[in-house]
C-alpha cells in the first residue's frame, strides 16, 4: 500500500528541513492534534499513539543529506516506511512530500487506508507551517 502526501512548500532550505526531520524529536511538532502520547526512546527512534489507534514506534532507517530521510516501523507486525523527500525550490525554501509504504494484506489495508492518508497529510500540512 502507496500513500503519497500532496507536496507542500516549507519556509526552510533542504538542510534545515533535513536537520529538522532526521532530529525525531521534532516529529511531535508535526503530529495531529489527537495525538494521545509521545516519547522518544533512544537516538533516532520514537514512539507515538493516536487516540484509538495502537502505540508505533518508528525509528530513523535511513538518509541522504538535503533530499532524503526514511523512517520505519521498529516492529515487523505492522511493516511500513514514512518516506520525506525534500527538494529546494529557491533561496531558504524547499517542497516536501511524505511517502507512506506499508506491506499489509488486503483488509488491514482497507481498514487502515483512510486513517493512515489522513496521518500522513496532516503531518504535510503541519511542515509546511514550520
Amino acid at each position: 500500500m502507496n500513500i503519497e502526501s500532496p507536496k507542500v512548500s516549507v519556509n526552510k532550505s533542504p538542510q534545515e528541513l533535513y536537520d529538522f526531520l532526521t532530529n525525531v524529536e521534532n516529529f511531535e511538532k508535526l503530529m495531529p492534534e489527537n495525538i494521545s502520547k509521545f516519547e522518544v526512546l533512544a537516538e533516532g527512534k520514537f514512539l507515538f499513539a493516536l487516540k484509538g489507534m495502537p502505540e508505533i514506534i518508528l525509528k530513523l532507517k535511513e538518509s541522504t543529506p538535503n533530499s532524503k530521510v526514511v523512517l520505519g516501523a521498529a516492529s515487523d507486525k505492522l511493516p511500513f516506511t514514512l518516506i520525506g523527500n525534500i527538494q529546494e525550490t529557491g533561496e531558504g525554501k524547499s517542497d516536501a512530500q511524505l511517502v507512506f509504504e506499508g506491506k499489509f494484506n488486503p483488509m488491514m489495508s482497507m481498514m487502515i487506508k483512510g486513517p493512515i492518508s489522513k496521518f500522513v497529510n496532516t503531518l504535510a500540512e503541519n511542515m509546511s507551517k514550520l
